[in-house]
């Protein structure tokens, strides 16, 4: 059994990986603030402490075998409002949990980073060694994370994988634990408010994209696959390498089709309106997972759309329920 620290843990993923770790027998200690995550969020078993990431020496000691960082704010269009918010947390969060794990001689980290480091791409599906060039705030301080972590592994030997995920989605466990974003800005959990009647449509940005039905493609990937890969790559960490690794599908879905497999799994109308384009969204985001497959030994175990929303709706209706 290892002892992990997972910074961000009370939040989406965060708190979907330490759960993955602790089922796998492993000691888990969540940092969080709880400025975006939730109490609620932190699955049984982990020990919890409610703390800013630049807080994680207080934490850290030598029993620690890693650390996996989620600690991070990830609203695209509030980093273009206040982008210093995003360098000063991001980054600066970054470098003080660096400066503490060199302290506690911890040397390995598992990084959440995001296909947001690389802007409109030339290319479809996109690799690893796609030019990086985010654009927005909120990408560019995950790519000076991948940057810093380069160093820190070239330095001082860190063993570090990045992790740069496409659209992740679905709850974990069947629908315990799920995204609840405020405000909501993704495009799953604001269809499935809509059929739950919290809203009364969804929007679709843009139906003139050159794709088969003219509204953007995405990559979905099941939160839980994702929380495997994090697993994988404490494994495969190596002291010295900073390995970066796409993680999607490979199978692109469009906004219509996200849509109408929502109508299906939910059995309920989702109205939807054509609105213009949001400026800076590109056609189509759809990954390349080869290395993270060939270095890492993963697959994504439920690739199916379906399958996604369906875990994800019945984290909403449980989310519904409460009082």
């Amino acid at each position: 059994m290892s002892k992990y620290l997972v910074t961000g843990g009370a939040g989406y993923v965060g708190g979907t990986v330490a759960a993955h770790l602790l089922a796998a027998g492993h000691h888990v200690t969540v940092l969080d603030d709880l400025s975006t995550g939730f109490r609620a969020g932190v699955p049984e078993g982990a020990d919890f402490v409610e703390g800013r990431v630049q807080e994680a020496g207080k934490v850290l000691d030598g029993s620690f075998d890693g650390v996996l960082h989620f600690a991070a704010f990830s609203q695209v269009g509030e980093s273009v409002a206040d982008p210093e918010k995003y360098w000063r947390n991001n980054v600066g969060g970054t470098v003080e949990l660096l400066r503490a794990m060199r302290e506690a001689d911890v040397r390995t980290l598992v990084f959440s980073s995001t296909a947001a480091v690389y802007g409109e791409p030339d290319t479809v599906p996109i690799t690893e060694d796609a030019p990086a060039a985010p654009g927005n705030p909120y990408g560019a301080t995950k790519l000076a994370v991948d940057h810093m972590l380069s160093g820190e592994c070239a330095a001082h030997g860190l063993a570090a994988v990045s992790l740069r995920y496409f659209n992740v989605a679905g709850a974990h466990a069947g629908g315990i634990l799920g995204e609840r974003h405020d405000p909501e800005s993704h495009l799953i959990p604001i269809i499935l408010q809509v059929a739950l009647g919290r809203r009364e449509s969804i929007a679709i940005y843009g139906t003139d994209y050159p794709t088969p039905d003219g509204t953007c493609v995405r990559d979905y990937i099941h939160v839980d696959d994702l929380a495997n890969a994090h697993l994988l790559a404490l494994a495969a960490a190596t002291a010295g390498e900073h390995l970066i690794c796409n993680l999607g599908n490979g199978n692109g879905f469009s906004v219509r089709e996200v849509i109408d497999t929502a109508r299906r799994v939910t059995g309920r109308p989702v109205p939807a309106v054509a609105a213009e384009r949001r400026p800076g969204d590109p056609a189509v985001l759809v990954a390349s997972a080869a290395r993270a497959r060939a270095r890492l030994g993963w697959r994504p175990a439920r690739p199916d759309l379906a399958d996604i929303i369906g875990d994800a709706w019945e984290f909403a209706r449980r989310t519904e329920r409460r009082p």
